[in-house]
Formats: C-alpha cells, sequence, structure tokens
C-alpha cells in the first residue's frame, strides 16, 4: 500500500532500483510485483500503459500480474470478441460467456475471470543448464500457447501463465541435460519438440494448448566459445587444405588426359602420315614401273622394226651380207659401251671376224651385263 501512494515518477525510480539492485530477493519474495501491481491500479491509463512497458523491460512480466483479471457487473455487460467471461453465481462457477453481450443479475452474479483466448507469446529468459558432455550453457526461449478451456483456466491453476513459464524453465533445463552441445546447437528442432510435448502434458489440465516453443539463444561459457572458434578455424583451415588438394589432382588429372590425347592425335597423325607416303610411294612405282614397260616396250618393237628392216635388206640387196656384219657390230660395239659403264669386267674375242664366237660371245656379255644389272650396279673383282 506504501507504492500505491508514491507519484508515478517515484515508482519508476523504485521499480528501477528494485531490478538492479535485489531483483532476485523481490521476484522471491513478491514484493516487486506488488509495487508495480499498486502503482498500475491507481495511475492514469497512459501511465498504467507505461509502467507495464516499464515492467517487460526489466522482465517484470506484465501476464503474472495481471491474473486474475476480473471485472466489475454493470447488469448489462460487454464481454469483447477473442475473450471469455466466467460468470460466478454466489460464489459458485455459472456459465462462461463469449463475444457479445450478455445480463447479469447485480449483487449475485460476478465476472471473476475475464481470460484471452488469444495466442500470446512468453518471454522464457535465459536458462543456466549443464548439458549431457558437461558444458555450462545459458539458453533462452520463447513459448507461444493459447488458452482452449475459460473454466480450466479459471479453476484449474491459481496463475496459468506463471506455471506454464516455470514449467517450460524445467524443461527446458532437463532437455539441455539430456543432449549433447553439438546436438543442441545443430538440432534446434528437436529440442523444440522435445520441451513442446512435455510442457503440454501439463498445460491442459489449465486449459491452455502449446502451440510452439523455439529456442532463441545458445550461449555457452567463454572457453568452450573460444574452443568452438578455434574449432571452426581449423576446419576452415582443413577444408580448404582439402580444396586445393582436390584442384592439385583434378590439374594433374587435366594434364595428363591432355598429354594422352595430344599423344594419341600425334600418333594417329604419324600413321596417317606414313600411309599417305606408303600410297604416294606405291603410286609411284606403279607409274613408274608402266612408264618403264611402255619404253622397254617401246624398244621391243623399234628393235623388230629395225631386225626387219634389216632381214629385208639381206634378203633383197646384194650388200646384205655386209649390212648384217654392219648391224651386229654396231650392237656389239653399243653392248661394250654399255658394259664399261655398268661394270668392270670386259670379254673381248680373238676372232672378230667369225660370227658363230661373235654370237657366243655376245651372249655371254648380256649374261654378264645382266648379272651386274641385279646386283645393283656394284662391280665385280676380276
Amino acid at each position: 500500500h506504501i507504492f500505491s501512494d508514491l507519484p508515478v515518477n517515484f515508482c519508476y525510480l523504485t521499480i528501477y532500483m528494485f531490478s538492479a539492485g535485489r531483483r532476485t530477493a523481490l521476484l522471491a519474495s513478491g514484493y516487486g510485483r506488488i509495487a508495480i501491481r499498486n502503482a498500475t491500479r491507481n495511475a492514469p491509463k497512459s501511465t498504467q500503459f507505461q509502467i507495464r512497458n516499464l515492467s517487460s523491460i526489466i522482465d517484470f512480466d506484465d501476464d503474472l500480474d495481471a491474473w486474475p483479471r476480473e471485472k466489475k457487473n454493470t447488469i448489462f455487460n460487454v464481454c469483447p470478441q477473442g475473450s471469455r467471461m466466467v460468470v460466478e453465481r454466489l460464489g459458485k462457477f455459472h456459465e462462461v460467456q463469449e463475444g457479445g453481450w450478455f445480463f447479469a443479475v447485480p449483487f449475485v452474479d460476478q465476472i471473476r475471470f475475464v481470460v484471452d483466448m488469444r495466442e500470446k507469446a512468453l518471454n522464457i529468459p535465459p536458462q543456466s543448464a549443464i548439458t549431457k558432455d558437461n558444458v555450462h550453457v545459458h539458453v533462452s526461449g520463447n513459448l507461444y500457447c493459447q488458452f482452449i478451456d475459460a473454466e480450466k483456466a479459471a479453476y484449474g491453476c491459481k496463475n496459468p501463465i506463471y506455471a506454464i513459464k516455470q514449467h517450460a524453465q524445467s524443461s527446458m533445463r532437463a532437455a539441455i541435460g539430456e543432449l549433447e552441445l553439438d546436438d543442441i546447437l545443430h538440432a534446434r528442432a528437436r529440442l523444440n519438440q522435445m520441451i513442446k510435448t512435455t510442457v503440454q502434458e501439463s498445460a491442459q489440465a489449465w486449459g491452455l494448448e502449446i502451440m510452439r516453443y523455439e529456442i532463441t539463444t545458445v550461449s555457452p561459457d567463454k572457453f568452450i566459445t573460444e574452443a568452438m572458434d578455434k574449432q571452426a578455424a581449423a576446419e576452415r583451415h582443413r577444408r580448404k587444405k582439402v580444396l586445393d588438394a582436390e584442384g592439385d589432382k583434378r590439374a594433374a588429372e587435366l594434364e595428363s588426359e591432355g598429354i594422352k590425347i595430344r599423344m594419341k592425335n600425334e600418333s594417329e597423325g604419324t600413321l596417317i602420315k606414313m600411309t599417305n607416303e606408303a600410297e604416294a610411294a606405291k603410286v609411284k612405282a606403279t607409274v613408274e614401273a608402266q612408264g618403264e614397260a611402255a619404253v622397254i616396250g617401246m624398244r621391243a618393237a623399234a628393235q623388230a622394226e629395225a631386225i626387219r628392216i634389216i632381214a629385208e635388206a639381206l634378203g633383197n640387196g646384194e650388200h646384205a651380207n655386209e649390212a648384217a656384219k654392219l648391224a651386229v657390230a654396231r650392237e656389239y660395239i653399243n653392248m661394250y659401251s654399255e658394259i664399261g659403264k655398268q661394270s668392270n669386267t670386259m670379254i673381248f674375242s680373238d676372232r672378230p671376224a667369225d660370227v658363230n664366237a661373235l654370237l657366243a660371245q655376245a651372249s655371254t656379255v648380256v649374261n654378264a651385263y645382266n648379272n651386274s644389272t641385279g646386283n645393283g650396279g656394284k662391280s665385280s673383282k676380276p
């Protein structure tokens, strides 16, 4: 009652002193809530809003102080949309009124509870907990809940909002104790589901439905944070080395693949070159052979024509014998000339006037010429 008679500005100073100096003791004893409640009830509406904002900043949650919310019976009463009014008749539960207007008997009916049925978010302050691997952490979160049964909310618990927050804090600490730090950091959805399931079992008796629970911050102690930073730096350094090694490996693979393709192309080019050269040599030899055969044929035809002419001359003229000797002598001289060019073996007749001996000697010279030509034109020793 002392705080209710003080000016609002002094009440602000009192609240600040409570929050800064003896906040834990005041929360335990309830004097801080009493101060805010009394200041709010006796202040104007604009000031009430400011006090509630200040109480939320210093973590005097107005949901704890505003329960239960009552309303005076004005006979003709109006219930806002999204709210439920629990009416008691002669101190006993009578009915629950939904949004709209209704009549209540004066002095008999009392609007005992006004329950907000909309979803609300409750701030869970940071809680100190120890993980399964003995790491000290501070974890905070948000609890989203909604009243679904106004009667259970009014009579199931003295202050269901306060009860559900306390239960959420204890459930969060219990859930953290079952998980390791890495699981908490990387599997928040699992932790949120564990806390929601645990809180929902108790909230049903208080007319509450837990919509969801969200972990907001996970703060390990200083030494663990430094170790995590070093581990992250080492992991990034390891990944860099792995990426560099993979890049070098890929570069070596591409380089060897390029060398392989180059050698394959070079060998295929060499094969094509050799094939073309062999084909060209074959064509060249074929053309040369055809030309040589044509030349030999023309020479043979010319020689045959010459022999025919000589034969005609031998048979028709009186000097035919001398003409035949002259032709044989000319061929004999030409043969010696060719033998002199191709070989160093020379055969001379001791009887140049003997035709039979000349023919035998010519045959021997032809064979020697052919042998020397077959040996590639190399001279034989005498």
